[in-house]
């Protein structure tokens, strides 16, 4: 430790607000250079390398080549697939010296399409996956949460290629056990969620999600039949629709009455009879949304039913110059509005909407009859309480770290780019692509917060930077060298990693040290431990400490980590 490049801090920077991004910079594990942007200092690097071996494992064991693809990419193959524009400004973009256009990658599916168009051209060559661990860059708006949210970042992401839909279920199904097994070994509690697929593409994807308050995402989970999606995919039932006869439009005054629950307040009904109004710009244009009064717009669902790239809601002045009443709209007698309604909408009868004038709204409006709008779908987000989709049980929501995503892409890469195979019956088809992606920082970050008490880190072996931490007491004297290097050289040879604290400090900045790193074991080794031919040993997440015989000291090793395995 007295060579060791870092240093640790008694307290953590205020802007530090999670456990693991304090225990990152306290135990010296990383350092920041701008917003998003970290290096990785030696304790750190060791362990994200530990991480790095068991994806390669998994990966390899999953029948998966490794290969590694340049990080600057041509924009040209980005406008192939369109994805220049969905990504808009979170791709950094360069010209070189010949003005040509390029990307610093934020994902490889464009590069690893264009490898396989150039490579493989028979269904003999199938089914292939390939996957590297990079670099990626991502322009963020808004970095956060340390590791969790940054804008330089390292990624195992793969990548399969099959010829036919049973053959990718088969690829498909491997890296999620895959995923699975990586998740386990690094000693953090996964779920596997529904998910949005976002700008990556495809119809279906899953997340493997780390529950945690520190989460960006919001998971619905069922806990009777385990249902589990992020609430921007999640579904849930909305109830069976009170259906009564249609009767007559009638204008009521609500004076000063603008909200939802003011207006069920007033007139002595529940949100769920009423219809609520949101205005959006979509892509720059002015959309007409409603949904049933109880329920709230998933702003996500709403842009991929609607296809937009861009969605944010419409400010009063906005909303003023489409000719909208704020408050007290609804599409009933509107011209040239684009409407869109949620799923609730259709089957609901004789609900209260605005009437397109202040303090005025309208009784029994019923859709078809008085309205209709362009697109009906789920537009509704899931909350805590409403109905599973499944079962029907109350969903719980919980926030969560996504930490691995796994897509089922089907052929939308390899249409858009030309990439075809020969079948074998000698017709051209194109390959049916998964992709599969987890970020290693924030494993890291994740292990840390999972692993942790009040003193500081307490790694699992699989990822800890070194197995054994020894403390030497008096390091300075000759004696107490010799011992240090006695006990180094059998753990060493037992295979073991060794960070020795062999610095002129006291032996209390030395064991609130020794505990903030967190390794696995301490030994400590002192004039007593001569004198007692004895080792003090403690596992790092047990209360007590053990004196150990020297003699004893390997068998006390191996042992101390088979229980701590076995925990």
């Amino acid at each position: 430790m007295s060579q060791l490049f870092g240093r640790t801090l008694r307290e953590a920077p205020a802007e530090a607000e999670s456990a693991n991004h304090q225990l990152l910079l306290r135990a010296g594990l990383i350092a920041q250079l701008s917003a998003g942007v970290y290096s990785y200092l030696p304790l750190a690097w060791r362990a994200l390398r530990k991480i790095e071996a068991i994806i390669r494992d998994e990966m390899d064991a999953a029948g998966a080549q490794e290969l590694l693809m340049p990080i600057i990419q041509p924009l040209e193959l980005w406008r192939e697939t369109g994805r220049d524009e969905a990504y808009g400004e979170v791709l950094f973009r360069l010209r070189d010296r010949r003005e040509h256009e390029h990307v610093l990658a934020p994902t490889h599916e464009e590069s690893v399409t264009d490898l396989v168009r150039r490579t493989v051209q028979s269904y003999r060559e199938l089914p292939v996956t390939l996957y590297q661990i990079q670099q990626k860059f991502r322009d963020e708006p808004r970095p956060r949460g340390g590791l969790v949210r940054v804008r330089q970042f390292i990624m195992k992401d793969a990548y399969s290629f099959d010829h036919d839909e049973e053959g990718f279920q088969r690829s498909y199904d491997a890296m999620r056990r895959a995923y699975a097994n990586i998740f386990d070994q690094c000693g953090v509690p996964t779920l596997p969620v529904e998910a949005d697929s976002g700008a990556i593409g495809g119809k279906i994807s899953q997340e493997f999600v780390f529950l945690s308050e520190i989460g960006e995402d919001t998971i619905a989970l069922c806990p009777q039949c385990r249902y589990g999606a992020n609430t921007e995919r999640a579904e849930f039932q909305r109830g069976d629709p009170v259906q009564e006869t249609p009767l007559p439009l009638e204008e009521i005054a609500t004076p000063g009455v603008t909200t939802i629950e003011a207006l069920a307040d007033y007139l002595h009904i529940t949100p769920r009879q009423t219809a609520k109004a949101i205005f959006y710009l979509a892509d720059g244009a002015p959309i007409f949304v409603v949904i049933r009064g109880d329920l709230e717009v998933n702003e996500v669902k709403l842009a991929n039913l609607l296809g937009a790239r861009d969605l944010r809601p419409m400010d009063d002045q906005a909303v003023a110059a489409a000719g909208w009443t704020a408050g007290y709209a609804s599409p009933i007698g509107l011209k040239n509005v684009r409407a869109v309604a949620d799923i609730s909408i259709p089957d609901a009868s004789n609900l209260v909407a605005g009437a397109n004038k202040p303090n005025t709204h309208l009784r029994n409006t019923n859709y078809g009859r008085d309205w209709t709008a362009e697109i009906v779908g789920d537009i509704g987000s899931a909350q805590a309480g409403l109905p599973c989709p499944r079962c029907g049980e109350p969903l719980e929501t919980h926030r969560a770290i996504e930490l691995g995503h796994v897509f089922k892409l089907g052929t939308g890469y390899s249409e858009k780019m030309a990439t075809t195979f020969s079948a074998a019956d000698g017709e051209q088809r194109f390959p049916i692509m998964g992709c599969y992606g987890i970020g290693l920082e924030r494993l890291l970050a994740a292990v840390i917060e999972t692993n942790h008490d009040e003193d500081g880190i307490r790694w699992p072996r699989s990822v800890a930077p070194y197995d054994i931490h020894i403390v030497a007491i008096d390091a300075d004297r000759d004696e107490v060298r010799a011992l240090v290097a006695s006990v180094a050289a059998e753990l060493e040879a037992a295979d073991y990693s060794l960070l020795i604290d062999d610095r002129d400090e006291r032996p209390g900045v030395k064991f609130n040290d020794a505990d903030l790193l967190g390794m696995p074991l301490r030994l400590t080794l002192s004039p007593r431990s001569l004198k007692n031919d004895a080792v003090e040993l403690k596992a790092r997440n047990a209360p007590a400490v053990q004196q150990v015989a020297r003699a004893n000291l390997l068998a006390a090793t191996t042992a101390a980590f088979a229980d701590a395995a076995a925990c």
